[in-house]
């Protein structure tokens, strides 16, 4: 352990394009200050005041990253002295950069899996890029030495792109993909997937006694989404081999519905837009036209009675990754889909 700094701010920042609340920023720098020899044991941190002034945060969050400190067996603190390095668990904490394409329900639901299950084991520093490879890779580029595992949803608008050469520079290191695995992508990697082109294949099939009461299957796949091609590909394929007339719709705002009709959607908006045509023509969920949707929410057992939905157990696959770090082993891992029906079918 080198020779204590005198100011620890020089070390301590706060990320603004970070969404990692700012007192897991905070309890994770002060872990990067141990860990990089900057700070040691007893040395004496900022006060609350200190901290809060110094990094313009609020008193609560201070108090709180202090507090999470203290559960992760960091830090200590001596009543009229203030908080003190400990680093008991110092060499056995795992440090994760997990690195999301989007906000969505779903997508909340595998983070709160993702950090429940790795627990004290480790901290997390958290990531949104939008489902934009420039600003994925500028994330990715300025961290490639700071973790211990990286876990990342590879997905862009753009389905052209290729993310494998970025990935690649992580090779070596421990990394994880979550929800799509790259074959190209080198080194032992784990990933925690779906398998979109099985899944709606099957999932289709298993909904055919549904679905043979209509003529048509349109589904909702704009030019411009991160949503893989492995889903137009499972959806044709069955069209093709149960006889189904079909149709790829890229823009839902200037098709044409009618009856003898089921929609796929993938977006969330999509759904509003179709659900306002079907009220516009008075066709009968379920009875003129077909709603099947993907990934399931709190409100689609609701909508319309029930909206029929496809979607995978975001709670396992949050689950695995997280338990494939506690363990210390990469593995592939498929994350099996479910087919709920609801009356919109």
């Amino acid at each position: 352990m080198g020779k204590n700094i005198t100011n620890i701010f020089q070390v301590l920042t706060i990320d603004e394009q970070s969404i990692t609340p700012k007192y897991q920023q905070v309890t994770n720098a002060i872990f990067n200050a141990i860990r990089m020899g900057h700070i040691g044991e007893n040395y004496l941190l900022p006060s609350i005041s200190d901290m809060s002034f110094e990094l313009e945060i609020s008193r609560d969050t201070a108090e709180k990253a202090y507090r999470n400190l203290k559960r992760l067996g960091i830090i200590n603190s001596v009543p009229g002295k203030g908080y003190f390095v400990s680093a008991q668990k110092i060499d056995t904490m795992k440090r994760v950069l997990l690195m999301f394409n989007k906000l969505s329900h779903h997508k909340k639901i595998i983070y709160d899996s993702f950090a429940s299950t790795l627990g004290e084991q480790g901290t997390i520093d958290f990531y949104i890029y939008n489902n934009d490879y420039n600003l994925f890779n500028k994330i990715l580029q300025g961290k490639l030495e700071d973790y211990t595992h990286y876990v990342i949803i590879p997905h862009f608008n753009d389905n052209n792109i290729s993310p494998e050469e970025v990935l690649n520079s992580l090779s070596g290191k421990n990394l994880i993909l979550l929800d799509k695995d790259l074959e190209d992508v080198k080194g032992d990697v784990g990933a925690v997937y779906e398998d979109f082109e099985k899944d709606i294949y099957n999932a289709l099939e298993e909904a055919l006694l549904r679905l043979s009461k209509y003529h048509t299957l349109k589904i909702i796949f704009p030019a411009y989404t991160y949503f893989p091609k492995e889903i137009l590909r499972g959806f044709i394929n069955f069209c093709v081999n149960f006889a189904f007339s079909y149709k790829v719709v890229e823009d839902l705002s200037k098709e044409k519905i009618g009856a003898g009709e089921v929609f796929i959607n993938l977006m969330e908006d999509d759904l509003v837009i179709l659900l306002e045509k079907i009220k516009a023509l008075s066709l009968k969920p379920g009875k003129d036209i077909g709603i099947i949707s993907y990934n399931e929410t709190p409100m689609k057992p609701f909508i319309l009675n029930g909206i029929s939905t496809i979607s995978t157990n975001f709670t396992e696959m949050g689950r695995v990754a997280a338990q494939m770090i506690c363990d210390g082993k990469m593995d592939k891992v498929k994350i099996d889909f479910k087919l709920t029906l609801r009356p919109s079918l």
